[in-house]
């Protein structure tokens, strides 16, 4: 029997979910393998599939999300990378936009940029604005550039030259030009990349595909060759960081579309878990050894980001925070991201303060409790220290835990130097780490002007059961879900995302005025493309057409959805209405019909219908033995001997905290003011008490 599985590679475990024809899920989580990742894929595929009477040489496909194009870029590990461009605009990357992203910093440097200014070369050729050259292309000495990147010992090469979008013919011809010359380098273009107005943005997104392109082709390569070995031989799929699923094939040659493909996969699960529950508003909360990510379901649908940036302390996007990593406008789920995971290393300032991340002991060494190498303490220690977590061993007893190295941890460097007692060092370890987070919920919320009280939180990922319900009440959300198999929810995110690409280009005008005709040709440009790259007839396609829109004289766009089929069904006014609603709430005020909107650029979501997630998931009952230990839930409500159950001892009647929820994929914890219960799905929910 052909199946599908998913694989999620994060910083400290791999999770495999595979979900059977009735809905059934078979789950494994297994330590991570750097830098050979793809021996945890096989590793945790071949357990599940033991575990699921499965043989390998049946897979059909393997669903495929991980973090090493993000990790490449965090820890400065891509290629050596050159940049081509216009005579003139060598710098744009070291000019970038003008924004302090931290404002009590007066010198705050900002990141170098991916492509050193030794390895960014200007070119003689000049494309006006109109998309008529100004200046024509010197091959000679494009030729001489390449030669002297030759020399240079480069790995990957982007090209972005002036206004190229609006006329590509120069960039092509300069891209023919590398490929002949340097057969051997990764080649990125700016107009197969990104092919719309903006030229920092459109720069910096083709030097971070060239960046982590090496990175990524030998990952996918490396993998691959390790399943087939195992007798795997079955298609490999990715998810993107748009929410959908393409082949591996199309990702080796645009690697920046995975940048946060791990994350974006959670997020499409909880969206597919609050429609099966009725919910239109939901915050997921996905937190697992490395990071934690916070996105936003509006609506009953994604919220993606117009422009998104990766590398700084907190991936994020939009036009109040950011300005301390790398633009990536590609189409992104808006994702906000900070360094804190239950591997997170935890640290006292020069004033005595606790501080967490953003590094990780990952899964080598990994927590000091781990007693895998690793000393300095960590989140997942704080946690063991306040009884949150087994005493013993996690996933299920694969993990073993040894307490006292975590107590040894948290007391030497945290209790010790601030006079505290090992608990209350060890819960305020737990605050400034909730603290942390809560960054990533307001980036996605309040900074898009939404109010979190009006959402449930989803919790999913190692650790979100065991952090969730703090954060939620110091947002002041009475309502956490914690679904089945929270803790390789990203996993199960793969198998349950819609096979999908998101493309755009630019097309700007008045857009009362707009040429509807030339409009409705781009969008099927893009429909056809969009067919190519699901390999599917174009008649097949499923659209979804938007447009990107601002006020003239803005810099910065917001996106709309058009829900019409073509330009020019389009109602004019009733799409300016409802561009000026977006603005209104995401801005606090609006123009109104004051002044004229434009259209920057064109969009559209392509999907394929005939590929169809399962409709429904179902937990196998596992009942787990019930026992009682001592956790320690703050200063407020002190020291607790607490029931610790499984989640099938729970059922429709709400049953009064303060519970410890443990499962082989993670641990959910109700503190004594919250009341929980399970719902019809199997999803746990806590209702939360007053904030404390």
């Amino acid at each position: 029997m052909a199946w599908r599985v998913a694989s999620d590679i994060g910083g400290t475990f791999t999770d495999v979910a595979y979900i059977g024809v009735d809905g059934t899920l078979s789950t494994a989580k297994v330590p991570s393998s750097p830098p050979h990742f793809g021996r945890a894929v096989v590793d945790g595929v071949s357990r599940m599939a033991e575990g699921a009477g499965l043989a390998l040489s049946d897979m059909a496909e393997m669903v495929h999300g991980c973090t090493v194009a993000t990790n490449a870029i965090l820890e400065g590990k891509g290629a050596r990378t050159a940049l081509v461009t216009t005579q003139g605009f060598r710098d744009v990357l070291e000019l970038r936009r003008i924004r302090v992203p931290r404002l009590y910093e007066p010198l705050y440097v900002k990141p170098a940029p991916l492509a050193p200014r030794n390895l960014r070369f200007e070119v003689s050729e000049r494309m006006g604005a109109d998309g008529i050259a100004v200046t024509p292309l010197d091959e000679n000495h494009a030729r001489e550039i390449a030669h002297s990147i030759a020399r240079a010992g480069v790995e990957a090469v982007a090209v972005c030259l002036l206004h190229s979008y609006r006329n590509p013919e120069h960039e092509r011809r300069v891209g023919e030009i590398m490929r002949t010359e340097l057969p051997d380098l990764f080649i990125t273009l700016s107009v197969d990349i990104l092919p719309q107005m903006r030229e920092y943005e459109r720069t910096s997104t083709s030097v971070v595909n060239a960046y982590v392109g090496p990175p990524v082709r030998a990952y996918l390569g490396e993998m691959e060759a390790d399943l087939r070995a195992a007798g795997c031989g079955g298609r490999i799929s990715m998810m993107q960081s748009s929410g959908g699923i393409v082949d591996a094939r199309t990702v080796k040659e645009k690697p920046a579309q995975i940048v946060e493909c791990g994350p974006a996969a959670g997020v499409v699960g909880a969206a597919w878990l609050a429609k099966s529950l009725g919910l239109e508003n939901i915050i997921t909360f996905d937190m697992g050894g490395t990071t934690a990510k916070g996105s936003m379901i509006e609506n009953g649908g994604l919220i993606f980001a117009e422009d998104y940036e990766v590398g700084d302390s907190m991936s994020t996007a939009g036009a109040i925070a950011g300005g301390g990593g790398y633009s990536l406008r590609l189409p992104v789920i808006d994702i906000s991201e900070v360094g804190a995971g239950g591997g997170s290393y935890v640290w006292l300032d020069r004033g005595g303060a606790i501080k967490v991340g953003p590094q990780s002991a990952g899964a080598v060494p990994g927590p000091a409790c781990y007693n895998a190498g690793g000393t300095r303490p960590t989140v997942t220690d704080a946690n063991v220290v306040l009884g949150y977590l087994n005493q013993e061993s996690l996933a299920g007893g694969t993990v073993p835990i040894d307490a006292k190295l975590s107590r040894d941890a948290i007391g030497g460097t945290i209790a010790a130097p601030l006079d505290l007692g090992l608990c209350e060092a060890a819960h305020g370890v737990h605050q400034v780490a909730n603290a942390t987070m809560v960054r990533a919920i307001k980036a996605v919320t309040t900074y898009r002007g939404r109010d979190p009280r009006d959402f449930a939180l989803v919790a999913f990922g190692g650790n979100g059961g065991v952090h969730g319900p703090g954060i939620a009440q110091s947002l002041d959300i009475r309502r956490v879900i914690v679904p089945p198999a929270a803790g390789v929810f990203s996993a199960v995110g793969l198998l349950l995302a819609e096979k999908s690409v998101t493309l755009a280009r630019a097309h700007s005008g008045d857009l009362m005025a707009v040429n509807r005709a030339e409009a409705d040709a781009v969008f099927e440009a893009l429909r056809q493309e969009a067919a190519g790259l699901l390999d599917v007839p174009a008649t097949r396609v499923r659209c979804r057409l938007q447009a990107e829109l601002r006020y003239v004289g803005q810099a910065f766009e917001i996106t709309v959805d058009l829900n019409a089929g073509r330009f020019d069904d389009l109602d004019l006014g009733a799409f300016r209405a409802r561009f000026n609603t977006e603005y209104a709430q995401r801005f606090g005020h609006s123009f109104g019909d004051a002044e004229p909107v434009e259209i920057v650029s064109l969009k559209l979501v392509a999907t394929d219908p005939a590929h169809r997630p399962i409709d429904r998931l179902a937990q196998p009952s596992n009942p787990t033995p019930e026992t009682v230990r001592q956790v320690w839930f703050g200063p407020r409500h002190g020291l607790h001997e607490t029931r610790v159950i499984g989640r099938t001892a729970l059922g429709a009647a709400p049953q009064q905290g303060p519970l410890i929820i443990e499962e082989y994929e993670g641990t959910t914890v109700v503190p004594p003011d919250a009341r929980t219960w399970t719902d019809r799905n199997s999803n746990i929910v806590v209702e939360l008490g007053q904030v404390s």
